[in-house]
């Protein structure tokens, strides 16, 4: 347990979007990821929602991958490990809710447990590595949802039940909204747009607004602020010793999961580099001494 100075740290950006079907939201999501990236072929679209994204396929030349049944944690796992690899720098997942309300997604597989409170246990690690696969990716990730209007049983007055309208709830496991950059939620089919959660400032309690490229433009700018983690990992890679290792290590604790893994692989490049030149030093050693005993025969 140590206190340390608190440092900005450039980071990738987790963005929610959120509405009834016909909102927008897949639009919405293209022109944010161009805002960020400024390059349509570094976008990827996971599409889990019949091809929805190639309507807008005018704008630009992005990226789709169909994700068809079953709409499983593993597969979307998989699908974001694809875009990852294929070195793209936004990713839209189009949309989550399938992956808990889908065809083979969590409701459904917890059902085929037999629906009881204890098969959640088998459940929610696996729709924890999903959000885990999400909040740790290299690339910026845009995710989408649906919504759907929320009711609740209330007595009145009189003591009758009513069903009472709370409004609308996005169609996913609750507590992605707390690991989000921004969340937004689009309110018609007008495309105006509010910030429900919103960790840069920009957005929160500002009046409604349309999504456009500028929105991703003003994301990309507040993420690039403070240390890029791109330059602490090269300063890793050039370190030439276990304390400036540990020394490095130890000033971002913020960033210790990201670092860790770089860590321990140079970590272990300098082990056996020292390993070598200990190896090299008998070895010259035991030369020396032999030509010393040759030269006294």
């Amino acid at each position: 347990m140590k206190l340390h100075k608190a440092e900005r740290h450039q980071v990738k950006l987790r963005i929610g979007l959120s509405s009834p079907s016909g909102f927008g939201k897949t639009y919405s999501s293209l022109l944010l990821a161009y805002g960020i990236t400024n390059d349509w072929s570094k976008i990827a679209v996971i599409d889990t929602e019949n091809k929805s994204a190639s309507l807008y396929s005018h704008l630009g030349d992005f990226n789709i991958l169909s994700l068809e049944e079953s709409f499983s944690p593993e597969r979307y796992i998989q699908a974001i490990k694809l875009c990852e690899d294929s070195d793209m720098e936004v990713i839209i997942i189009d949309s989550i809710s399938h992956e808990w309300q889908g065809k083979g997604g969590c409701l459904e597989i917890h059902e085929l447990l037999g629906g009881r409170f204890q098969d959640w246990s088998k459940v929610t690690p696996r729709h924890n590595s999903f959000i885990d696969s999400i909040i740790q990716s290299k690339c910026h990730i845009i995710t989408t949802s649906r919504r759907k209007v929320d009711y609740s049983l209330d007595k009145d007055g009189d003591g009758k039940t009513k069903v009472m309208k709370l409004g609308t709830k996005e169609i996913t496991r609750e507590g992605l909204e707390y690991e989000l950059t921004v969340n937004f939620e689009l309110l018609n089919d007008k495309h105006l747009a509010s910030a429900s959660k919103d960790r840069t400032g920009l957005f929160m309690d500002k009046p409604e607004f349309i999504i456009n490229s500028n929105t991703g433009k003003k994301l990309i700018n507040w993420c690039n602020q403070g240390k890029s983690v791109e330059k602490i990992k090269q300063e890793i890679n050039s370190c030439d010793s276990l304390e400036g290792l540990k020394q490095i290590y130890t000033e971002h604790p913020t960033l210790s999961t990201e670092l860790y893994p770089i860590i321990m692989l140079r970590k272990e490049i300098l082990e056996n580099a020292s390993a070598q030149l200990i190896d090299n030093n008998e070895i010259i050693q035991n030369i020396n001494i032999q030509a010393n005993e040759f030269s006294i025969k």
